[in-house]
């Protein structure tokens, strides 16, 4: 297996591992990103993406933000602790270059991993 694949075991699949997320989640945020993370019972983080419809309509755009959001999370999951993520896109998203999305979800994951340690600590 490749190190650095963004294989099955690193997703989130299954409605109740989103709901999960969703109960009780760290949270950081931008103007065009929220992300939501949880502990969870494994070894690795894992990663969902909620990217919809009403805020990049075209499915093309969709899935660059996805990709670019995957490819992010694959190179930098090494940093985080045992954490299901939850990436979920806000209207705006799509104006956004892939350099500009890359540079803001890579800020972003640097607060969200603070937050984490933080919440762990306390």
């Amino acid at each position: 297996m490749r190190d650095n694949a963004f294989t099955r075991e690193l997703r989130l699949l299954t409605p109740s591992q989103f709901q999960r997320v969703f109960s009780n989640p760290v949270r950081v945020s931008s103007p065009e990103i929220t992300l939501l993370a949880h502990f969870n019972d494994v070894e690795h983080p894992r990663l969902g993406l909620a990217i919809a419809k009403k805020s990049i309509k075209l499915a093309c755009r969709r899935n660059r933000v996805k990709r670019v959001i995957r490819d992010s999370f694959r190179l930098n999951r090494h940093d985080f602790h045992a954490i299901d993520i939850v990436v979920i896109s806000k209207r705006g998203i799509e104006d956004l270059s892939s350099t500009q999305l890359q540079q803001l979800i890579k800020t972003l994951w640097i607060k969200l991993n603070r937050r984490c340690k933080k919440a762990l600590s306390a």
